[in-house]
């Protein structure tokens, strides 16, 4: 995590040498990374398409053969077969982007050692952005209103049937909002909770404008 900490906190110092300003490359470093792991989002936005349209086929043999886990195992093996579904094709995007939300995470959680290479260096710099005071400090009320709508937002376009999933939508906004509110563990630094609620919107974005295609090719199906 270290390495990959000090990758992003090079990007990131790069992208403040060229705008001056410690919010603006926050930003723009946000938007860069969200751009970089676009092919892995695409994969696993297909992968859970696919399988959320053979979900009632699954649940249909779960019903037929719920005494015979055997014979379930080789149906449900025959339909992914048929419809060219591999079950953990949208398990690796996850394994591979949750290092580097890690990383990204211990980068502006220290940015006097990852960023600009000394604690003095980065006391230096102006750390204000429009109504923030001071990005290396909690922000009492509108970032962590925002991270925690825009992680709700998320959840959205990956809805789900399935109740666990209906609760954690509800759920994460909250912890989110716990977490950024410092209810949780110490207080979030304003610069990492403004990079979560970038992060989410994009994130967002990224979904609808990749699910519609799909979706589109569902209904002239």
């Amino acid at each position: 995590m270290t390495a990959l900490a000090q990758l992003f906190g090079t990007i990131l110092r790069a992208v403040y040498d060229f705008t001056g300003n410690y919010g603006v490359s926050i930003i723009i470093f946000t938007i860069i990374t969200k751009l970089v792991m676009l092919p892995l989002t695409i994969k696993q936005t297909k992968s859970m398409k696919q399988m959320n349209e053979i979900q009632p086929k699954i649940k249909a043999l779960q019903e037929k053969y719920k005494n015979d886990k055997e014979q379930l195992s080789k149906k449900t093996m025959e339909l992914y077969q048929e419809y060219n579904v591999n079950p953990f094709a949208g398990c690796l995007p996850l394994l591979i982007q949750f290092p580097v939300i890690i990383g990204l995470f211990t980068a502006l959680r220290n940015p006097g050692i990852y960023v600009f290479e000394s604690q003095a260096a980065y006391e230096a710099i102006s750390k204000s952005f429009l109504w923030i005071p001071n990005l290396a400090e909690m922000d009492p009320w509108i970032l962590p209103i925002l991270a925690a709508v825009t992680t709700y937002l998320t959840t959205l376009t990956t809805s789900s049937n399935d109740q666990n999933a209906k609760t954690m939508s509800y759920m994460m906004p909250v912890m989110i909002f716990a977490f950024s509110k410092g209810l949780i563990g110490p207080p979030m630094p304003a610069g990492v909770v403004l990079y979560w609620a970038i992060s989410n919107f994009l994130q967002y974005v990224q979904q609808v404008l990749i699910t519609k295609p799909f979706a589109n090719k569902g209904g002239n199906a």
